[in-house]
């Protein structure tokens, strides 16, 4: 090579450079756009439900969709939810906290647990506990209501909350995630330090990995609630009684009993109109949406902790 054909070649490279970066920057603009776009189609949605129970029924029609009514809009929308089935709504709301509550707690430490013992403990076939709870993730809920739906008649669960709560609480998600997060995470040279000093395999996990485990917890907590807070297909199999329905399944009940959505029931007394249908989803949307923001730090560690292994 000639000192001339230096530059030449510099100026080459020069020019490759040059256009990697460019079509680098068409494909980051072209990614951003697409998630602008998707962003936009998903929150539109979400901006109307939480206005149009600030506005009367004809405004809600006939008005700017993403116009704004009045506050008192939400009030008297509340009070109008209040006159069905003599304000069965507040117990719907109240049932939902509860029960979703219960199974967060319940699924959360017994995914821990079970993640642990598959991870770390001594106890045997250890395997085939792994294998099977892949196998549980793999067995989607409808195949399991008939033998469910035997089991609690059995015991004597049917139209009560226990039975929901015990079956919801089934996490076999979470008893993977915790197994992958315990095995990636923790070191297995401080559980062998602690049975030298005479731990067994629960003050292990209650002294060593369930205070180091918080993102683990949090993430946990976080997909039970998602997954149950909304869930309308349990209690509808195991709660007939509508002083028993959890929010979801009492808005669908709501939903087909009043001519606001269902013409064919004919005219009614109570005024559950349009934009009190949007307020009652609100009730169920806007608790997601709370969660989700509070506990957005603590999801991204969650979801990246095991990742990287020293």
């Amino acid at each position: 090579m000639t000192l001339l054909d230096k530059p030449v070649e510099t100026v080459a490279k020069r020019k490759k450079k040059s256009a990697i970066r460019t079509n680098s920057r068409w494909g980051i603009s072209l990614v951003n756009s697409w998630l602008v776009f998707f962003a936009i189609i998903s929150v539109i949605p979400m901006i109307w439900l939480i206005l149009a129970p600030s506005k009367t029924d004809p405004e809600v029609t006939h008005k700017n969709p993403l116009s704004f009514g009045s506050f008192s809009g939400y009030i008297h929308a509340w009070k109008h939810l209040q006159f069905f089935d003599n304000g069965v709504i507040g117990r719907w709301v109240v049932n939902s906290v509860l029960y979703t509550t219960a199974i967060v707690f319940i699924a959360t430490i017994t995914a821990s647990l079970a993640g642990f013992v598959i991870s770390a403990s001594t106890i045997k076939f250890k395997r085939v506990f792994l294998i099977s709870t892949l196998l549980m993730m793999l067995v989607p809920p409808v195949a399991l209501v008939i033998p469910l739906f035997v089991e609690m008649d059995k015991v004597g669960l049917i139209d009560n909350p226990w039975s929901v709560i015990l079956i919801s609480s089934l996490y076999p998600f979470g008893a993977f995630l915790s197994y992958i997060y315990y095995t990636t995470t923790i070191p297995p040279e401080l559980y062998e330090s602690a049975r030298l000093d005479g731990c067994n395999d629960f003050k292990l996990w209650l002294k060593i990995a369930l205070p180091l485990s918080g993102p683990l917890l949090s993430l946990l907590a976080f997909f039970a609630f998602i997954g149950n807070w909304a869930n309308y297909f349990m209690p509808y199999i195991f709660l007939p009684s509508s002083t028993n329905y959890t929010l979801p399944l009492g808005l669908g009940f709501l939903f087909y009993s009043t001519p606001a959505i269902n013409p064919g029931v004919g005219a009614t007394s109570v005024p559950i109109l349009k934009p009190e249908i949007a307020l009652a989803g609100v009730l169920v949307a806007v608790p997601i949406m709370i969660v989700f923001l509070l506990s957005q730090k603590r999801l991204v560690r969650g979801m990246l902790a095991g990742s990287i292994k020293e």
